[in-house]
């Protein structure tokens, strides 16, 4: 597959790239993306929910009423669930939500991604992103630029760029990241991913070694 190459104004340059078959084209697996998706997300979770259970209300152990001749049900303890104020029957509790998945599993999934980012043409290559001193304004004038400014975009650089970084960060629809740093539920939670040409044969150096 060919994509062509833009840049940082919008502008074509004329020139086009082939994407590596082996990062890009590859069969989408729907199953390892939902799987890795599911992982990032239940290790986003705190889980240290927590409710009282009978043993742990505060109040009272004295028997309430007598056992007979009330005419109602025997009740032994206002911490009993069934009045106000008493404890949760069942209720959380803290737990750790992380599971393990394999290894070639989550490349799979990643690969996937991105081949389905390319399927899609939602990936847009852009030959470099220079920016001289941190700055929201001239960082959202590029995104215009490109034509991507109002959607979920995911900038990927070949390193770690610090002006590009915090250039975006007062964008609520921006995220920057490395090829190494990429999350299957990045490339797919965005609407558009901006590539930086360079980091092309970083996907390539990472995903074929493997």
């Amino acid at each position: 597959m060919e994509l062509s190459v833009f840049n940082s104004k919008g502008e074509d340059t004329g020139r086009k790239v082939t994407l590596p078959e082996s990062v890009f084209g590859v069969e989408p697996n729907e199953h390892a993306m939902y799987l890795d998706v599911k992982q990032y997300l239940a290790n986003q979770r705190q889980g240290t929910h927590k409710s009282k259970e009978r043993a742990e209300v505060a109040g009272s152990t004295k028997k309430i009423k007598r056992q007979k001749g009330t005419g109602g049900a025997r009740a032994g303890s206002m911490k009993s669930p069934v009045f106000v104020g008493g404890g949760r029957v069942f209720g959380p509790k803290p737990r750790n939500y992380s599971f393990k998945l394999n290894k070639k599993l989550k490349s799979l999934a990643r690969l996937s991604a991105l081949s389905q980012l390319a399927k899609d043409e939602r990936l847009v290559l852009v030959d470099n992103i220079t920016i001289d001193t941190p700055k929201t304004k001239t960082f959202a004038a590029i995104l215009q630029g490109l034509k991507v400014g109002e959607r979920k975009t995911l900038i990927v650089t070949k390193e770690a760029d610090t002006n590009v970084v915090l250039s975006s960060r007062n964008l609520s629809k921006v995220k920057v990241a490395t090829p190494g740093a990429l999350t299957t539920y990045d490339l797919l939670n965005a609407d558009k991913v901006v590539c930086l040409e360079e980091s092309l044969s970083v996907f390539e150096e990472i995903y074929t070694s493997k």
